[in-house]
């Protein structure tokens, strides 16, 4: 399974012949990504680990949480352009992970890593941190993609780059709510009886509202409100031990740091 390396360095490949006819002068001889290289994430959305223009060789790595509790598969699907729907880009590339270890949702942590070699041939390995299991995927033949389909798919992502602003914000709002919700509902079931009346049957009528809105794509303006209602009532009910995927999610994750590589968190759904 794979596509030709011309493909991820078609970019850098005509400059180069341009050089050596003698077409180009005073450029750096150097391979680079034509497009942006990433893999599907919660909410239908592409997640961006090598972004386009990269010089090659080149590796990053990205840390991605489960979507659902006791999740023990996800679906790695490698992507390759600059729109923000999966859809809209091209699927290079699929594979399962598989036998991550039950845990609530979020704390189960999977590396994604991106590796293109000098000649082009990417390798993707997704590997669960917790059992160091890993699965991964060779991309190194296909069809062609020459510089035209490139600035074909270049100019496409220009012109909808503002509803594809649109889309980013609303599935980022999405995922945020779900996951405030998400962290509500496991605070009061943490607490038990001990949660105070009055503000479990407000959680609970919240969580309802916030499970309807993402369930109905709700707008940012519809959602915002109830994300930041949630996120007062979390802080305001009696601190537990850390989990249930707090700062794990995305749409409203931090980012982390590493040794070699850019990390981030966001979320994996399960097929």
């Amino acid at each position: 399974m794979g596509v030709n390396p011309d493909e991820v360095v078609a970019l850098g490949a005509a400059v180069q012949a341009g050089v050596l006819k003698g077409e180009v002068s005073d450029v750096l001889l150097l391979d680079v990504t034509p497009l942006s290289l990433g893999v599907e994430t919660q909410g239908g959305v592409m997640t961006k680990i090598i972004e386009r223009n990269t010089t090659i060789p080149a590796r990053r790595s990205e840390v991605f949480s489960t979507a659902e509790d006791n999740q023990s598969a996800v679906d790695v699907v490698v992507l390759q352009g600059e729109r923000e729907r999966a859809a809209d880009n091209r699927v290079l590339g699929r594979f399962r992970l598989e036998d991550i270890r039950p845990a609530p949702r979020g704390e189960a942590q999977v590396e994604v890593t991106f590796d293109i070699d000098a000649n082009g041939i990417l390798n993707v390995t997704a590997r669960d941190k917790d059992t160091g299991k890993e699965q991964s995927i060779t991309i190194s033949e296909q069809g062609n993609l020459d510089q035209s389909e490139v600035e074909r798919m270049l100019a496409e992502a220009e012109r909808n780059r503002g509803e594809d602003e649109e889309l980013r914000k609303a599935v980022d709002a999405r995922n945020a709510l779900d996951s405030v919700a998400y962290q509500v509902e496991r605070r009061l079931a943490e607490l038990g009886d001990s949660a105070p009346p009055h503000d479990k049957a407000r959680a609970e009528m919240l969580i309802a509202d916030a499970r309807k809105a993402v369930k109905d794509g709700a707008s940012p303006s519809e959602i915002e409100p109830l994300t930041s209602e949630l996120q007062q009532l979390l802080y305001g009910l009696a601190p537990v031990q850390a989990g249930g995927g707090d700062g794990h999610q995305a749409g409203g994750a931090e980012a982390a740091s590493s040794d070699d590589d850019d990390v981030i968190d966001a979320e994996f759904d399960r097929s």
